[in-house]
């Protein structure tokens, strides 16, 4: 019998030692030149540090993509288009992009380091045992295993990593959508209290002006005091209005400044929001997909192991290699129905699947709705806020000519002021929608950017 190995053994040392390894090692490295594998190949490697410090970043599901190319889900992500167009919307999210602590993406590279390694499992597996052969001698030695029949256990692991890799690439894709969704909700609140104050400091300075010539008539006791403190009150609501609305604007503002990597200041106004092409799949339904994917192959690992397997192995220090027969999970009496809840999951899989789907298409239709009432509201304030214009014009001039007094004309302007500011809110609660929807399918980022 062979000596026990020695720390100090080079390769070529135990090549002549053990013939048997080295015949099999020779053999393996044969099959990998000739393709013998999945995954198989021979490369030379350069240096980490060296890779790392010359090439450029590569986007996560790029490198996914390049790793796993028959990954039809990966695959379609990297191909998506988002629905924002240059301007206002695209600059916010290409600023909150920018300063990602990319979390999601650092999942998805773990994912794609276990792919890689399952990608090998169906070499020989070759580990060191050691062996208390006495109360003074401990023996070491190489024991290798290799299996011929494990009912495609090793090959839906390579499948479960394969669906782990999909997994964490549609979580990367939602954290994506959903960072630049929350950054566009700040930045459209912050555009619509924006808006709705220029409105109202219109109307404050107008109703300045008519609240000055009541002042005057006060003075010279043609009205009364009454007139002048109503007229007052409704400028000082105006007020208060804008003074709120100017504040929630600095707030959203400062809070979109906290999530972005450049200043968001100088960002200002709408950008058309494209609609979703027919046929998008929403990520919610993808992730149900690709988890479905790994639960299957978990469930067909998990059948394997109650079924007998085939292994040829030993200890190369010993006498040779002989053939195991065996089952990895044992046999017991709850065999039967392990088998059948691993067999059962592909249908607990495609019903998951299709309420998830379910559950998208409600949440679409229920967006779609609201977008349609915004459209038809904004058409209505827009439409009443056009005739409380030519409704204060009309008073202006009557006041001008002694028809009307300036606190009519001051009720005048508080309605005028009062539909615009609805039509302005209005205005940015369909951008809001139509984002909405887009980041319930997925679409608020290009997957090249990912």
């Amino acid at each position: 019998m062979p000596a026990p190995l020695r720390a100090s053994d080079t390769g070529v040392q135990l090549m002549h030692r053990y013939p048997a390894m080295a015949a099999l090692l020779a053999s393996v490295a044969l099959a990998g030149c000739s393709g013998g594998g999945p995954g198989a190949e021979v490369t030379r490697s350069a240096p980490a540090d060296a890779i790392a410090a010359t090439a450029p970043r590569v986007p996560a599901l790029a490198a996914a993509t390049a790793q796993d190319a028959q990954s039809a889900l990966i695959g379609g992500l990297l191909a998506r288009r988002g629905v924002l167009s240059a301007g206002p919307l695209a600059d916010v999210a290409g600023a909150v992009l920018a300063a990602n602590s990319r979390a999601a993406e650092a999942g998805l590279r773990a994912a794609m380091l276990r792919s890689q390694a399952r990608s090998r499992n169906w070499l020989p597996r070759l580990g060191p045992a050691v062996n208390l052969t006495s109360l003074g001698a401990v023996v070491t030695s190489l024991v290798l295993n290799q299996a011929i029949l494990d009912h495609g256990a090793r090959a839906a692991e390579r499948d479960f990593a394969r669906a782990d890799v999909e997994v964490a690439a549609v979580a990367l894709a939602e954290d994506a959508n959903a960072r630049v969704h929350q950054a566009l909700g700040l930045y459209l609140a912050a555009q619509r209290a924006t808006a709705q104050a220029e409105v109202l400091a219109r109307a404050e300075s107008e109703m300045g002006r008519y609240l000055w010539m009541i002042e005057e008539r006060v003075r010279a006791g043609v009205s009364d005091r009454g007139e002048l403190q109503a007229a007052g009150q409704r400028r000082d609501q105006i007020a208060a209005d804008l003074a709120a609305d100017r504040e929630a604007a600095a707030v959203a503002l400062s809070e979109l400044q906290a999530m972005a990597a450049t200043p968001v200041a100088g960002i200002a106004g709408l950008s058309p929001v494209g609609a979703p092409e027919a046929g998008v799949v929403a990520l919610s339904v993808l992730r149900a997909q690709a988890e479905g994917s790994r639960a299957v192959a978990e469930a067909t690992v998990t059948r394997a192991g109650y079924l007998p397997g085939l292994s040829l192995g030993g200890d190369l220090g010993g006498p040779g290699l002989g053939l195991t027969l065996g089952a990895q999970n044992g046999l017991g009496l709850g065999q039967g129905a392990a088998i059948e809840a691993a067999l059962a999951e592909a249908a607990a899989v495609e019903a998951n699947v299709a309420r998830e789907d379910e559950n998208a298409r409600r949440e679409i239709a229920s967006l779609e709705g609201r977008l349609a009432s915004f459209l038809r509201q904004e058409e209505e304030a827009r439409r009443l806020a056009a005739q409380a214009q030519e409704t204060l014009a009309l008073m202006a001039a009557q006041q001008a000519a002694g028809q009307r007094g300036a606190q009519e004309v001051i009720g005048a302007i508080e309605t005028r002021a009062r539909a615009e500011r609805t039509a302005a809110g209005l205005a940015h609660d369909i951008v809001a929608a139509r984002i909405a929807i887009a980041a319930r399918l997925g679409l608020l980022v290009d997957g090249e950017r990912m």
